[in-house]
């Protein structure tokens, strides 16, 4: 009995911990993407003459930031 209590509790304590591990991994690559890579691709918009693409692209995000909670 006491063998069985200790099976469910184990993996309501793993569940617990594999989904902090998802919500953090999330968190972490939202943070690359906005800092590392989402510059990347507009100086590559830039580089590569696509600077009509790069430009309402940069505008957008200005805007979203000037509204987003901080």
């Amino acid at each position: 009995m006491l063998s069985l209590l200790f099976i469910i509790l184990f993996f309501a304590v793993f569940g617990k911990m594999v989904s902090f591990a998802f919500k953090a991994t999330w968190s972490i690559f939202k943070v690359v993407m906005y800092l590392v890579f989402l510059p990347m691709i507009i100086i590559g918009f830039v580089i590569g003459g696509f600077i009509y693409i790069a430009i309402p692209i940069l505008i957008i995000i200005g805007i979203a930031s000037l509204f987003a909670k901080a």
